[in-house]
């Protein structure tokens, strides 16, 4: 706890958030997040805090580095999850900041003695494995649906579900189209937490059950189960474990489907080279493995320049089919021992250098491939 932190003496300081509602989880803790109530920006700044917020008041404390926040309210300006006036001033108590938090479970404070405020009754929904809105001023941020959606993902698994009247309101959100007016790259970074989390398939069963799901994952709710049945294969190297866990959803679309969720959620490049790779490898391990389709998936994959791309490729195959993953990196390995070194020095060069090394690509290949 901050006590006994003399760069905060004399400051009203509770832990919030996060690391409350997990340690009362016993869920594990490695942030914390604090709020200073009764203060103002310049006597922060006084005492050697260093200001990061850029749309409120947060500090890095000046030895911890974690963040301090001035209690604030918020009051809905414009449409989105950007479009709110924040005030902060030392007339904002701890309740009114605890008020404008998305679910009660995240509204609860820690005093540096102990001592938990919980005036949502927070600790109850604990108890009862219940998320649950704050206030009817959850729905003024549509950011709130996929948070709710993530939370899920992680703490379906402990018996949590989402309560039928924050359902609803989720529902009601959804009609509006206040997810329309959400910044793509805002809902890549929630999926792309959702991903991460033990049960992801919770985060899409949520957004379904909220008709939100068509709104940013076009294509995938008619596909949505066979998708979300992709979701053990990803492999655990080679890419982290939430852009296999994307990649393996998108393989799931057609190629103008997956595009289209590409291009919606504005995925990464890094992410949007493995959705296609990864679809790839899904339709080479469902076809008859002949030494022409080996070769063709090696060649899209970039096989001679980019080794490490068919190395996490395979790492999928042994996910997804397990016995042929030896033939493919023997096909792998057979390419790759093609030296145009060796080529060169039989006097080949330019467009006849190429055209060997292709030919002689290939029939390593096709020798792999018959070897079976």
């Amino acid at each position: 706890m901050a006590g006994g932190d003399t760069v905060l003496d004399g400051l009203e300081v509770y832990r919030v958030g996060g690391a409350v509602r997990d340690e009362l989880l016993g869920w594990p803790v490695f942030d914390n997040d604090w709020v200073v109530v009764g203060t103002t920006a310049d006597e922060m700044a006084r005492r050697g805090f260093k200001p990061v917020g850029r749309d409120f008041p947060v500090f890095l404390h000046p030895q911890s580095l974690e963040e301090y926040a001035l209690a604030r309210t918020e009051r809905k300006a414009g449409r989105g999850y950007t479009g709110f006036e924040v005030h902060a001033s030392p007339e904002v108590t701890l309740e009114e900041d605890l008020s404008r938090r998305d679910l009660t479970i995240n509204a609860i404070a820690q005093a540096p003695g102990g001592a938990l405020v919980d005036p949502f009754d927070g600790q109850a929904d604990i108890a009862r494995r219940l998320l649950r809105h704050v206030s009817p001023a959850f729905g003024e941020d549509p950011l709130r649906v996929l948070r709710t959606a993530r939370f899920l993902a992680r703490y379906a698994g402990l018996g949590f579900r989402i309560a039928d009247e924050t359902l609803a309101l989720m529902q009601d959100m959804s009609a509006r189209g206040e997810l329309d007016h959400l910044a793509a790259e805002r809902v890549w970074v929630e999926t792309e937490k959702a991903l991460k989390e033990p049960t992801p398939e919770h985060y899409f069963h949520a957004l379904k059950a909220c008709d939100a799901l068509e709104s940013w994952w076009p294509g995938l709710a008619a596909r949505l189960e066979a998708a979300l049945a992709l979701l053990p294969r990803a492999p655990s190297s080679h890419a982290p474990l939430e852009h296999w866990r994307m990649a393996l959803l998108a393989s799931a679309l057609d190629e103008a489907g997956r595009e289209a969720l590409i291009a919606r959620l504005r995925l990464p490049n890094a992410v949007a080279a493995l959705c296609r790779q990864v679809a790839l490898t899904r339709a080479l391990v469902a076809a008859p493995l002949d030494a022409e389709t080996v070769f063709g998936w090696l060649e899209r994959l970039d096989a001679f320049r980019k080794p490490e791309q068919v190395a996490a490729q395979l790492a999928l195959v042994e996910t997804l089919t397990p016995e042929r993953a030896p033939l493919l990196a023997r096909a792998f390995e057979s390419v790759r021992e093609v030296n145009p070194q060796a080529l060169m020095a039989e006097g080949l060069s330019g467009g006849e250098l190429g055209r060997a090394l292709r030919t002689r690509r290939e029939a390593a290949v096709a020798a792999a491939v018959e070897r079976g």
